[in-house]
Parts: C-alpha cells; structure tokens; sequence
C-alpha cells in the first residue's frame, strides 16, 4: 500500500470513528510519515466544522492538511528572516494541495464542501442539524471521504517534495 493509500484510509478511518476533520487529516499524516506531535494534534482542534462548528471558515481537512505542510517544511522562529526559503516553499505546497480541493470540490470552504457532497449545508452546532447531518452520511462515509482525500493529496504533496 503506497504512503498516499495509507493517508486516505487512515483518513477515514479516523473521521468515522473520532470526528473532527482537521485532526484526523493531521493524525493520519502523521501516522503514515511516522511523525507524531501530539502539541500539533491539540492544535489542530479548534479547525473542526470550518472552525469551531460554525462551518464558515476553510475545510478542517483542508487545514490539518494545511498543517502537516507546514510542519514539514514550514520556517521555524529561528528562520523569520528567511522567507524566501521555507514560506514560499510552503505556500507553493499548499496552493497545490489548495488547487486539488478547488478541482474536486469547488471551494476550500466547509459550507460549499458539505453543499458538494451533503447537498446543503448544516449548523453543526445547531443540535437539531447534527442530526439531520448525520442522517445525510455526515460521518458514514462523506465527510470521511474529504478528510481521507484532503489526507490523500497532501501525502501526494509530501512524497513529490522528498518531504517523506
């Protein structure tokens, strides 16, 4: 099984069974390049839904994707003086993993994601819409699916850059 097959079903997996996106891309990524940030985890917590639930920020796949990037190739502290090194690196990785979600989904957006792949989206604070989210296949198997892909790409992304 190649590292992005890996990435993809870890992915799901993980969505299916712990939910939020941004983690579970992170935790999944970690998992196959073999290196687990438990800071970096905690940190990817509040990426959830498009941003504490409230779906109108980036994809949380998106962004735990975005953070793997980052934690790979990103510039340190040590580095602020350095930008054309590490950030735009950074940034040319993360256009093209940007780039992948645009071509599949149309946005990097959660609402326009789940109004992709859910045909609307939902509230998911709202108690009576994470119940109609999750009658919809919410953690069954779509948004699983998004955090597997986005998990998928950046994998893809890491092994094209030597980064793995």
């Amino acid at each position: 099984m190649s590292n992005a097959d890996k990435a993809h079903e870890l992915g799901k997996k993980y969505e299916q069974a712990y939910m939020g996106c941004g983690q579970c891309v992170l935790a999944a990524l970690q998992d196959t390049f073999d290196r687990r940030d438990d800071g970096v985890s905690r940190e990817a917590t509040g990426f959830a839904g498009g941003g504490a639930l409230c779906g109108d920020g980036n994809c949380g796949a998106y962004t735990g994707g975005i953070m793997m990037l980052s934690y790979l190739a990103g510039r340190t502290r040590d580095d602020f003086e350095d930008r054309a090194r590490a950030a735009f690196t950074t940034f040319g990785m993360v256009r093209r993993l940007r780039e992948r979600f645009i071509e599949e989904y149309g946005s990097v957006k959660c609402r326009d994601i789940q109004y992709r792949v859910l045909g609307r989206p939902y509230w998911l604070i709202d108690e009576d819409d994470v119940v109609k989210f999750e009658k919809a296949g919410g953690h069954d198997d779509k948004c699983p699916e998004v955090v597997g892909r986005a998990a998928r790409w950046a994998a893809e992304i890491i092994e094209e850059e030597g980064l793995a």
